[in-house]
Order: structure tokens, then C-alpha cells, then sequence
């Protein structure tokens, strides 16, 4: 029986690893293309700035104008994935996103891009919040793990790896066509996805889309990111513009609570905070958002500000920070998947992505590289155990009709962390360098005349407010530079080390709940024959319960049946 048994038992096996791969691979593929057409121009970010004439300001513009739409799109995506089929929509993200990646290339001047880039994350929201949705459509959050894991593999390799692919075509044929990279990755996405994803889709007889929750909540991100990076230099800390806009922002973030509150269809469901899984979870991702995409923003920005590194070279020095990725979000997916236990493993990986932006915060323009390396891993290590974890906690216990909203919330939040992280980071940057500027005046001044003829030239790059290339500048001035701008960067880490211990207790304090064996689909059919309940835990509970007690009603059947055959009248 048995050796009947086991092949038949391998080919299902095998049967149900294609069908969870095939479509798996598409998404897989899509997140790359999405990430890696975000991270490419990060080292090159300094170059590219420099050369359309912009600044500091426009080069955290150009990062947060980006991860400000993914914020503000990615719980609208997640609440059209409840109304609208899935496949459709992620389709439409892909090539929102492409199409504006490339237009990306053709700009002339720092607004252009700003604006495109803005329009790239439209398309980055669809793809982050739709590929989790739909990944809980076809695999069950116990099987998950090992999953989860190559979407973190996936995600690392495109924020690390993407930069330094982008230093290399920066510096052989130039920045514009770090653009057009993505484009044959996307087309492939598309092609995979259109015939491997087949998923169904229960219509609904009316849907509403929250319209004013959506102006609301653009409105109160917008001006706080514009108050944050522009408060002292535009304007002052304490001014009338700092409490129209602060003001401004308060009073459209308590509309739309009150909108949310009142809406049929709500962009983002309050009552999900009464779940403490996932308002914990909540707190802890935009830690995450904030080590993940500053790391990713400052660190090149260090390697070429504060080391003198070319953009390749910049991209090859943070290759340790995607060892500690890559390393965390692979095996710790695959020992979740075996085990069964989280907590563990995201603990440490809170710890880790601490003690990483403490020893980054310490950085100066001559720390040794080892250091700073040991540094990346571990801020590395830690974002890779906690960023996908986090999303497959709050599917394990979120109601299967709101999984979309509860997904994308998580990473709505992480995305918000990650812009208002980056622009309180830029801002702090930019306003260090200033001040630092002003305090070794009398030194640039003194290497400059040293220079003779030629420091005019040196004194009006640096005097005009673009990004300086510090690898060209003459060694006495390069290295007063590079000071400065390890100084400034080092502080702007600073700020990520509290919001990292915070996300280290909002773990420790989340609710210990095993991981279920039910995909979404499942639990919804579960739901729909009276077999689920408010957890999951409790829906396989209940479903085995009755089990049971069929089984024991088929047997006691089975048992009195010879007696009423021998019965009279039989």
C-alpha cells in the first residue's frame, strides 16, 4: 500500500509546487523590475543631480517624491484588490510603472524628474501591495515562510544589487540609461504573469472607492514631507508657514480619520488597530521603512560624498548590507516554514537592525571599511528578518475579506516611514552640511588659496549650492569635503537608532499566534460553510472538531449495521 501510496503523494506534491511556482515566478519578477527600476539611480543619484543643476533638496526630492505616491497609493491598491480581479490590477501597476521609469530617462532639469519619479510610485504601491495580496491567494502563511523568503531575497538583491548595477552603467555609458534597464525585466513580468496567474474572483454587486480619504491622506503626507525637508532653509522651524503647514497636515490627518470612520469601502479600515497583531506590526514596519530606504539613500551617498568613491565603486562597497539581506530574508523564511516559530527571529533581527544604525551613526570620512562594513551587514540582516515577516503576521491573523486592506496597510506604513524617515534624514543632512560649511570656512578657505589660479574654479562649484563631485575636487579640499558630509550623513543615522529600539518592543510585545496551514481562499470557502471563526487558529480548530466528529458518527453507523440486519423485518 505504502510504496502505491508515495509516488502518488510525490506527484501531488510536485503538482502543488508548480502551481504555487508558476505563478510565483511572475511576481517575483514584477517586484524586481519595480525595485530595481527604484534602486538603480540611487548611486547615481549625486551624478545625476549634479548634472541637471540641482541640490541637496532636490536630491532627497527626488527619492521621497517616489516613495511619497508609493505611501499614498499602496492602501489604495490594497483596497481596490478587495473590489477589483487582482491580475488585472497588477498588470495595470506594471506598466504604470515602467512607462513613467522610462519617461524618467528624458528629463532635463530636477522638476521633470521629481515628477516622473512621483509617477513611478503609482505603479511601485501596485506592485508592493498587490504581489503580497495575491501571494496569500496561493500559499497558506505556515507554507509561506520559505516563500516570503525569496520575495526578500528578491527585494534585497534589487536594493542593494540595483545600485551597484547602476554605478557600473553610470560610469560606462552614462546615468540616463539607468532607466531603460527594467524595461525587457518588465516585459517578461507581463508575459509570465498573463499566463500563469489564474485567480478567481467573487464579484460584488456595488463597490465605492473612497475618493475624499484619498485626497485626505495625500494632502496631510504631502505637507508634512514639504514642511520637513523645506523648515530651515526655506523658511524657519518656528514661522507662519511651519504652522500653516504643520496645522494643515494635523487637520487633514483628523478628516480623514473621521472620513475612514464614516466610509462604506474605507481606504484603510480603522478597526483593524483593534487588532493588536497588526497595530504592533504597524509600529514596527516603519522602523523598517526607514532603515531599508535610508540605508539605501545615505549609504551611497556616503561611500561617494565622504570616501571619494566613483558610483561603481559606491555600489560595490555596500555589498555587505545585501549579504545581510539576502542571508536573513531566505533563512529565516525556510526555518520559519519548518518550525513554525517567528517571534525568535524577528527579535533578533530588531536587535540587529539596531545595533547596525547605532555603529552607522559613528561613521566618519576615515572609519576603517571593516567597520563600516560589519555595519551594513548587520542593518542589512535586520531589515531582511523583519520586512516580510511582518506582512505574513498580519495575513496569519487578518479576516480573509479584508486581506488586502491588512496587507497593505503594513506596507503602506512601511512606505510611509521610509518617506518621512528619508526626508527627516535629507533635511537633518542638509542642514548639518550647512552648518558645517560655515564652521570650516576659514580651512576651505585656506586649502583653496593654496591652489592659486585654479581655486577660483573650485570656490564657485562649491559656493553655487549644487552637489559637489567630491572625487574630482584637488586633495585639500576633498578631504575638508569629505569631513563634513561623514559628519552630516553619521547624524542623519542617528535619527533611524530610536525608531529601531521602538520597533524592537512592538516585537517583543506581539502576540505569539502559530502560523495557520489555510490559504485565503480556504479560509473565505471556510467562512462561507460556517466553519471559520475570528482567527484563523480557531477556523482549523472548528474544522477539525467536526471532522472528528463525522468520523465518529461513520463509525458508530458502520458498527450497529450488522445488528439491524439481523434485525426482523430486514
Amino acid at each position: 500500500m505504502s510504496r502505491t501510496a508515495d509516488p502518488a503523494l510525490l506527484a501531488a506534491a510536485r503538482a502543488r509546487r508548480r502551481e504555487i511556482l508558476e505563478p510565483l515566478s511572475g511576481l517575483l519578477l514584477g517586484m524586481f523590475v519595480s525595485m530595481l527600476a527604484a534602486t538603480v539611480v540611487s548611486t547615481s543619484l549625486p551624478v545625476i543631480v549634479h548634472d541637471l543643476g540641482g541640490d541637496q533638496a532636490a536630491l532627497t526630492w527626488v527619492v521621497t517624491a517616489m516613495l511619497l505616491t508609493t505611501a499614498i497609493s499602496t492602501p489604495v491598491w490594497g483596497k481596490l484588490a478587495d473590489l477589483f480581479p487582482r491580475k488585472r490590477l497588477i498588470q495595470t501597476a506594471l506598466v504604470i510603472f515602467v512607462l513613467a521609469t522610462a519617461a524618467a530617462g528624458f528629463a532635463q532639469d530636477p522638476g521633470t524628474l521629481i515628477a516622473f519619479r512621483a509617477v513611478q510610485g503609482l505603479g511601485a504601491g501596485g506592485m508592493a501591495a498587490l504581489s503580497q495580496v495575491i501571494m496569500a491567494d496561493i500559499i497558506s502563511p505556515r507554507e509561506r515562510g520559505k516563500y516570503m523568503g525569496l520575495f526578500g531575497g528578491v527585494m534585497a538583491l534589487a536594493t542593494i544589487g540595483g545600485p551597484l548595477l547602476g554605478g557600473l552603467i553610470t560610469d560606462a555609458i552614462g546615468w540616463r540609461w539607468n532607466f531603460y534597464v527594467a524595461i525587457p525585466f518588465a516585459v517578461a513580468a507581463l508575459i509570465i504573469l498573463q499566463r500563469t496567474l489564474n485567480l478567481a474572483h467573487t464579484r460584488r454587486g456595488r463597490v465605492s472607492i473612497d475618493y475624499v480619504g484619498i485626497v485626505l491622506l495625500a494632502t496631510a503626507v504631502s505637507l508634512t514631507l514639504v514642511w520637513i525637508t523645506n523648515a530651515g532653509t526655506g523658511f524657519d522651524w518656528w514661522s507662519w508657514t511651519t504652522a500653516l503647514m504643520a496645522g494643515g497636515a494635523v487637520v487633514a490627518a483628523a478628516l480623514f480619520i473621521v472620513v475612514e470612520l464614516r466610509s462604506r469601502e474605507p481606504l484603510i479600515p480603522l478597526w483593524l488597530f483593534r487588532d493588536r497583531t497588526f497595530t504592533l506590526a504597524v509600529t514596527a514596519s516603519i522602523a523598517t521603512g526607514v532603515s531599508m530606504f535610508g540605508a539605501t539613500v545615505f549609504l551611497s551617498q556616503y561611500m561617494q560624498m565622504a570616501r571619494g568613491a566613483t558610483p561603481a565603486e559606491a555600489g560595490l562597497m555596500t555589498l555587505p548590507m545585501i549579504a545581510g539581506l539576502l542571508t536573513a530574508s531566505i533563512g529565516i523564511g525556510q526555518l520559519i516554514t519548518r518550525y513554525g516559530h517567528w517571534k525568535p527571529y524577528l527579535i533578533a533581527g530588531a536587535v540587529s537592525m539596531t545595533a547596525g544604525a547605532a555603529m552607522l551613526s559613528t561613521l566618519e570620512y576615515d572609519t576603517p571599511y571593516v567597520f563600516a562594513a560589519v555595519s551594513m551587514f548587520l542593518l542589512g540582516a535586520g531589515v531582511g528578518s523583519t520586512m516580510q515577516n511582518l506582512v505574513l503576521i498580519v495575513q496569519n491573523t487578518a479576516r480573509p475579506e479584508a486581506m488586502g486592506a491588512a496587507s497593505a496597510g503594513v506596507a503602506f506604513f512601511r512606505s510611509l516611514g521610509g518617506t518621512v524617515g528619508v526626508s527627516t534624514m535629507g533635511a537633518a543632512l542638509a542642514a548639518s552640511v550647512t552648518d558645517l560649511f560655515g564652521t570650516y570656512r576659514e580651512a576651505l578657505a585656506a586649502a583653496i588659496a593654496e591652489l592659486g589660479t585654479a581655486g577660483a574654479a573650485v570656490a564657485r562649484s562649491l559656493e553655487s549650492g549644487t552637489l559637489p563631485a567630491v572625487s574630482t575636487l584637488p586633495e585639500p579640499v576633498r578631504v575638508i569635503v569629505e569631513d563634513i558630509y561623514a559628519q552630516g550623513i553619521a547624524h542623519s543615522f542617528l535619527i533611524a537608532v530610536p525608531l529601531a529600539l521602538a520597533s524592537l518592543v512592538a516585537i517583543i510585545f506581539l502576540p505569539n499566534i502559530p502560523l495557520t496551514r489555510l490559504t485565503t481562499g480556504e479560509r473565505l470557502a471556510a467562512g462561507e460553510a460556517g466553519l471559520a471563526t475570528e482567527s484563523a487558529g480557531e477556523a482549523v480548530a472548528g474544522a477539525s472538531a467536526r471532522v472528528a466528529a463525522r468520523d465518529e458518527q461513520a463509525a458508530q453507523s458502520r458498527s450497529a449495521a450488522p445488528t439491524d440486519a439481523e434485525s426482523p423485518g430486514r
